[in-house]
C-alpha cells in the first residue's frame, strides 16, 4: 500500500481547516488495514481514522497514521418478513447511499438525507434528523480491531447508541471495558428498512410543506425531496462554505426545566420527548443570545442558522481550529448564563 507523507487535510475536513498529516493511507478493504498493521513500523503508529471529515474540527497537524476509510459498494443482503437488510461500505457517501435505496424502491432512510459525510461515520455520530436516527434502521456492521486485526460484527446494543453517541466515541477506562475509540475501524454497514413503510412525521418544517402542498399522506420520495429542500435552504454547502454541519447538540431538560424557561422566554423551541424530557433547540438558544452572524477571526456564526459554524475566511484565508473553538466556547458561556443549560458540541476535535 501506498504511503503518504505530509499530507494536506485541508481537502479533507468540511471546515477546510488547514492542517496536516504526517501519514496517510487510503483504505480501499479490509486488506488494507491488515497490510498496515502487519508493516512494523506503521503498527506501532498511533492511528486516526478519517471518513469524510465533515464532523471533526482540527486544531492542528495529526501525527502519526491517517486512515483514510474508502471502502465502496452496497447491495442487498437479504429480505426478512418485516425488513430489506441493505450494506454499504464504509467509503460510501452517505446521501448517495439514501438515494440508491430509494431509486431500488427501498425507503426508511429518506429523513435522514443531505446529512454530509461517510457510512461508516454515521453509526459513531449516530446521525439524526426530522425524527429519524440511524439506531431506528441499524441492524449491524463489521469492523476491525486495530490493535488486535481481528474483525468483529456488532449489534445494535452492542453499539451502545445514544443521542449522537456510540460506542466509538468513548475510550475504554479499564482494561476489558467495551470502549472503541481510536480502536476500530468500521468497514461495511447494514440496515433494516422496514418493508411495511410509514412516513416519519412530526416536525414543524414537514408538516408546513404538507400544508403548503396539500398533501396528507407524503411518499418516501415526497419526504425525501422535501428535507433535502430543507437543508439546502438552512445549511450552507460545505463545497461553498466550510462547515461541520451542526455544531451543537440539542439539549435536554425536565418538563420544570423547560416551563422555567418557558416563564422567562415563551418563544423558545421546545419538542417533547416520548421518556418525558423536553429537546430544546439550541439554533433558537444561540439566535436568542446575538449569536447569528458574529464572528472570532475567520470563525464565524452562519447568518441564516444559529446552530451552524462556518469558515469564514475561505481557502486563501482559512479559520484555524482554535478559532473554531474559541468561537464555540463564548456561545456556550452565553447560553449557559442566559439559560443555564450547557451545550455539548457535535463534533470530534482532534
Amino acid at each position: 500500500m501506498f504511503i503518504e507523507r505530509n499530507v494536506s487535510l485541508q481537502a479533507l475536513n468540511s471546515f477546510g481547516i488547514a492542517a496536516r498529516a504526517a501519514h496517510l493511507a487510503r483504505v480501499r478493504s479490509e486488506q488494507d488495514v491488515r497490510a498496515v498493521l502487519a508493516d512494523a513500523d506503521l503498527a506501532v503508529q498511533d492511528k486516526f481514522v478519517l471518513g469524510g471529515g465533515s464532523n471533526i474540527v482540527l486544531t492542528g497537524d495529526v501525527k502519526g497514521l491517517v486512515l483514510k476509510v474508502e471502502i465502496p459498494g452496497h447491495r442487498v443482503v437479504q429480505q426478512t418478513e418485516r425488513h430489506t437488510i441493505v450494506e454499504a461500505g464504509a467509503g460510501e457517501n452517505w446521501h448517495d447511499f439514501v438515494t440508491w435505496t430509494l431509486d431500488q424502491g427501498l425507503p426508511g432512510l429518506e429523513n435522514l438525507a443531505l446529512i454530509p459525510g461517510t457510512v461508516g461515520a454515521a453509526p459513531v455520530q449516530n446521525v439524526g434528523a426530522y425524527g429519524l436516527e440511524l439506531q431506528d434502521r441499524f441492524h449491524e456492521l463489521d469492523a476491525i480491531d486495530l490493535q488486535t486485526g481481528e474483525p468483529f460484527t456488532l449489534d445494535a446494543a452492542q453499539c451502545g447508541f445514544g443521542y449522537r453517541d456510540s460506542v466509538f466515541k468513548h475510550a475504554a477506562a479499564h482494561e476489558g471495558d467495551f470502549g472503541l475509540a481510536g480502536r476500530a475501524l468500521i468497514l461495511r454497514v447494514r440496515f433494516a428498512l422496514p418493508r411495511a413503510w410509514q412516513p416519519v412525521l412530526g416536525y414543524l418544517d414537514i408538516e408546513r410543506r404538507m400544508l403548503e402542498e396539500g398533501v396528507a399522506r407524503p411518499g418516501a420520495r415526497q419526504m425525501y425531496d422535501w428535507i433535502v429542500a430543507i437543508r439546502r435552504a438552512k445549511l450552507p454547502d460545505p463545497a461553498v462554505i466550510g462547515n461541520a454541519g451542526s455544531f451543537f447538540k440539542n439539549p435536554t431538560v425536565t418538563p420544570e426545566q423547560c416551563q422555567d424557561i418557558i416563564g422567562r422566554d415563551p418563544h423558545v423551541v421546545h419538542y417533547p420527548m416520548p421518556d418525558g424530557s423536553v429537546k430544546l433547540a439550541a439554533g433558537w438558544l444561540i439566535d436568542a443570545c446575538g449569536w447569528k452572524g458574529k464572528r472570532v477571526g475567520n470563525a464565524a456564526v452562519y447568518d441564516k442558522q444559529a446552530l451552524v459554524l462556518v469558515n469564514g475566511g475561505g481557502a486563501q484565508h482559512p479559520a484555524t481550529g482554535g478559532e473554531v473553538m474559541t468561537l464555540a466556547k463564548a456561545i456556550q458561556t452565553s447560553v449557559y448564563e442566559r439559560f443555564g443549560i450547557r451545550l455539548e458540541p457535535e463534533p470530534v476535535v482532534v
